[in-house]
């Protein structure tokens, strides 16, 4: 079995979805936020801690589990669910973004990237060969194709080049991939240029992709260039396959998200802020460790179900942040992504409802609040 999008109801005002994305190891109720666990888990949680959040699909990461433990490891316990214990859907990013984050580490040419290990500077390829290879050894149920992640700002040249590449390598990925149950996802570059951006499309909806990921955006332009940018890109894809903004995951752009037909999101920012000690809450977000949190016996979020706002005040949360307690990491890591699972159910029943607009204004309005 491989992926299978549904969509159950359409938005009336926006380019927003309901569906469901049926996979080997279960359903995921989109518009859906992924948990990220880069390094098969997410930092600070259990499985059990993770799905009690709410998270149904997470995400883990190629580059990284190829360096440590290495792919033929995890393909000896059968694959990522064996590996790390989730029973759930998993989506596993092709290493792109990390390997085009090193700078002078690397070299792109034709045949792929050279790179030198950011753990002890050994040397390495990535082709989009090797990737698929490592990714079927991996197993999760959706695979992301290797592309050229292009930085902002960059010249209109450089991102023409690089997003051909990307289509190049999109349809070589697509030749060598060959795990059954296992669905490959194209990713959609072209910077912040909308010629490059339809041509990406064009050429990606031709080798006929299962999914679409949406790439090369939040990676240092402005808010509203990306949203410009996402109105351009969405409508040039299929209405009946399911759209993936990659690495996006503040309250505020995953609303503006929904509303221009994303379905998919990932990012690490939730449960990075919340190791640092700073909580999404319905007034905007919250830093634990201020002094004025110090006696405070208030729960985090007063209109918050989860473990941590149920259990303990926020004097307690802080004190755990300023003692150097683990727990504090993990109590703010159960509440940022029950936060935002919460805020994506919210979404699905509005547009159930016929009553998205509304709904999305009060959250963008909770998203930009001020904590007292």
């Amino acid at each position: 079995m491989s992926v299978k999008w549904t969509c159950i109801k359409k938005d009336t005002n926006s380019m927003a979805r309901r569906g469901r994305l049926d996979t080997p190891h279960g359903a995921v109720e989109t518009p859906a936020f992924m948990p990220v666990g880069t390094q098969a888990t997410v930092k600070a949680m259990t499985p059990e801690q993770l799905a009690a959040t709410g998270a149904e699909m997470i995400l883990s990461n190629t580059y990284h589990l190829y360096l440590r433990p290495g792919a033929d490891l995890v393909a000896a316990h059968g694959g990522l669910h064996g590996f790390m214990k989730w029973n759930g859907p998993i989506l596993t990013d092709s290493g792109g973004f990390q390997v085009f984050s090193l700078g002078d580490l690397r070299r792109i040419r034709e045949e792929g990237v050279e790179f030198r290990s950011h753990i002890d500077g050994s040397s390495h390829l990535f082709t989009p060969e090797s990737v698929m290879d490592i990714e079927e050894k991996l197993g999760a149920d959706v695979a992301m194709a290797f592309d050229e992640c292009i930085p902002y700002p960059t010249t209109y040249e450089y991102a023409r080049e690089a997003t051909a590449r990307s289509s190049r390598w999109a349809a070589r990925c697509k030749a060598s991939h060959h795990r059954e149950g296992q669905s490959l996802f194209g990713i959609i570059q072209g910077g912040t240029y909308k010629e490059l951006r339809t041509s990406s499309a064009v050429e990606l909806v031709e080798m006929d992709f299962p999914g679409y990921g949406i790439g090369g955006l939040s990676v240092g332009e402005e808010k509203p260039l990306m949203y410009e940018i996402l109105e351009h890109t969405t409508p040039l894809l299929p209405q009946d396959k399911p759209r993936y903004l990659m690495g996006v995951g503040s309250p505020d752009c995953l609303v503006e998200g929904v509303l221009r037909g994303i379905d998919m999101f990932d990012c690490v920012l939730p449960t990075r802020i919340a190791r640092n000690g700073t909580l999404f809450t319905s007034r905007g977000r919250l830093v634990i460790r201020n002094a004025r949190y110090k006696s405070d016996m208030r729960p985090p979020d007063e209109f918050c179900g989860c473990y941590a706002c149920r259990n303990f005040s926020r004097a307690y949360i802080r004190h755990l942040f300023i003692a150097g307690e683990i727990l504090g990491a993990t109590l703010a890591t159960i509440h940022n992504l029950h936060y935002l699972l919460s805020l994506m159910a919210k979404l699905r029943l509005a547009i159930e409802e016929d009553r998205l607009q509304e709904t999305a204004k009060r959250l963008l309005t909770e998203a930009q609040g001020e904590n007292s």
